[in-house]
């Protein structure tokens, strides 16, 4: 188990955005996160990620191979460099920077140079510096956008910048991604390679991967277990044929008692 999250809660003032989810993430598994719109989806990810605090709850986690480590009240960036990589529901990049540039911020929790180093530059960070710029253009390969690697990322058609989202946060050798409405606002055909580059990440780079998704073709084909929020509270969860056909997820989308 990768991923071990028990018992959370986010509240909002008197409001309760995420009601005591209990949910679990195998090695190798792609697991889905759905719901209507305001369910509590992205700000549980925001609670995973360190985003948010949780008011009550714990999220443990398991990098294949080493101790667990609850990371409940831990700093993004010290989950990131744990081995959780997110990518956003709205595309987070930096605009006037180059695509390659983009990714090779991915690499920053990866490097071992510190202050001294960057200043006098010496041979081993010179080295360090190189190798970044051969692993952040090979992870753009990896995704198939690496034609771009010199054009601003402001500049890139709508589905490469989602792309490049996906190459940052594979820059920062995660175990778990996290993928937040990957293929928002793609067209069909885009839709489709995108499931089948989210098969070839977890089995060429071994990850677990763990989305949120309205698109539910993509998360009927992809995902091997489904949780389903409403309201914050986890409603349902199972395979993709159990949850398709569960009376209360079909209430939850419609707003209407199935069996009425």
């Amino acid at each position: 188990m990768v991923l071990d999250v028990r018992g959370l809660t986010m509240d909002f003032g008197g409001l309760r955005a995420v009601d005591r989810v209990d949910l679990t993430i195998d090695d190798g598994e792609i697991v889905a996160l759905i719901g209507p719109n305001g369910a509590g989806k992205t700000t549980f990810f925001n609670c995973v990620t360190g985003m948010y605090r949780a008011t009550a709850g714990t999220v443990l986690i398991n990098r294949p191979g080493a101790e667990p480590r609850d990371v409940t009240k831990t700093a993004p960036h010290l989950i990131t460099e744990a081995g959780l990589a997110r990518t956003f529901q709205n595309i987070r990049l930096f605009p006037e920077m180059t695509v390659l540039e983009n990714v090779m911020i991915g690499r920053d929790c990866r490097l071992r140079a510190g202050v001294i180093g960057a200043v006098f530059r010496d041979k081993r960070t010179r080295a360090e510096e190189e190798k970044v710029v051969l692993d952040s253009y090979a992870v753009l390969k990896t995704v198939g956008i690496e034609r771009y690697a010199n054009e601003h990322a402001k500049n890139l058609p709508y589905g490469a910048q989602r792309r490049l989202e996906i190459a940052r946060a594979l820059a920062t050798e995660p175990f778990l991604l996290l993928l937040d409405e990957p293929a928002a606002g793609m067209n069909p055909q885009e839709t489709r390679d995108l499931i089948e580059l989210i098969r070839r990440l977890r089995t060429d780079f071994k990850l677990s991967i763990f989305l949120i998704e309205h698109d539910m073709s993509l998360v009927m084909t992809l995902s091997e277990r489904i949780y389903v929020m409403d309201y914050g509270k986890l409603i349902a969860t199972g395979n993709p044929a159990d949850v398709r056909k569960n009376p209360a997820v079909i209430k939850a989308y419609l707003g209407e008692d199935v069996s009425a």
